[in-house]
């Protein structure tokens, strides 16, 4: 029964099998590229979070953040620029004047500081030359050492026979050259002439001295300040080898070279108060030696001056 089934069956399927044979297959339909059926043929898949499936990559997913700038060329060429400041008011000349001051005795305390107690020294003679350069050129402006006039013409007077005129023109005169052909008119007409002679000199003599007060001074400081620098100099340099000493093995050269700038601080302190002391005290000195030459000649002039009363005498 069951072989009369299966032969049924294989006549059945066979004469199918040969129409399929000879019937020619018809070609598929073609899609459009954008068709809904192309583009997405099958149902999305939800899958769980965390999860990636290990065929297809996870697709990017833009997010709502906005993108940065992107850098330019000009943006690094070209550094950002601060924000401008608003222009500061100009300095007025005091506070110009008051700002170079503190500066100035800013430096001048690291210098003392730096110097030692030698440099204290030398800043106190230093203050003391001023003072005195000062002071002389005050005391010579007021004795005339710079005015020859009024002695000048007594002397042309006193020659030509105008023996009142010419001392009327001196008198009470704060010029030394005055004083002393004052002084010697009045000797002439009161005393011989070998008197008149002695008190003369001796008059130009005290007036000579007392325009030289002072240069005494400015010699000593002109011969000590640099003794003073090198004494400082000296003490320095025996600080910075006791220090390289004590140093050992880890001697600084640096040290060394430290102590010995700051001992030359002395040496150049002296020398910059004694240059202009001896400068000032030389220029004093030629000062002096003029008036010197000038009392000697006016004084000379006045006796050697013929008057009329000695022409009369010698006549009779």
């Amino acid at each position: 029964m069951i072989k009369r089934l299966t032969l049924l069956a294989a006549l059945v399927v066979a004469p199918a099998c040969l129409v399929a044979q000879e019937t020619p297959s018809q070609p598929a339909p073609e899609l459009p590229a954008n068709s809904p059926a192309f583009a997405d043929p099958l149902p999305s898949i939800e899958e769980p979070e965390g999860t990636t499936s290990p065929l297809t990559p996870e697709p990017e997913v833009p997010t709502a953040e906005t993108p940065a700038d992107p850098i330019t060329s000009t943006d690094l060429a070209t550094p950002e620029t601060p924000e401008a400041l608003p222009p500061s008011e100009p300095l007025s000349q005091q506070e110009e004047l008051m700002l170079a001051a503190q500066d100035a005795s800013i430096k001048a305390t690291e210098f003392l500081k730096n110097g030692g107690p030698s440099i204290w020294a030398i800043a106190a003679l230093s203050v003391i030359t001023v003072a005195l350069i000062l002071w002389k050129i005050w005391r010579l402006a007021l004795i005339g050492a710079w005015s020859r006039g009024k002695a000048g013409k007594a002397l042309d007077l006193f020659e030509n026979g105008h023996t009142d005129a010419a001392l009327a023109t001196v008198m009470d005169r704060r010029g030394i050259r005055s004083k002393v052909v004052a002084h010697a008119i009045t000797a002439i007409r009161q005393l011989p002439e070998e008197h008149a002679r002695e008190e003369t000199a001796r008059v130009a003599k005290r007036e000579i001295a007392q325009a030289g007060t002072g240069l005494r001074a400015l010699e000593l400081i002109a011969t000590i300040a640099p003794l003073l620098g090198l004494l400082g100099t000296v003490l320095g340099m025996i600080a910075a080898f006791q220090a390289l000493q004590q140093a050992g093995n880890r001697a600084d050269p640096a040290l060394l070279a430290g102590g010995i700038w700051e001992a030359l601080l002395t040496t150049a302190a002296g020398m910059a108060v004694a240059i202009p002391a001896s400068a000032a005290l030389t220029w004093f000195e030629a000062v002096i030696d003029r008036i010197r030459r000038d009392v000697e000649d006016g004084a000379t002039r006045l006796f050697v001056a013929q008057k009329p009363d000695d022409l009369r005498l010698v006549a009779e």
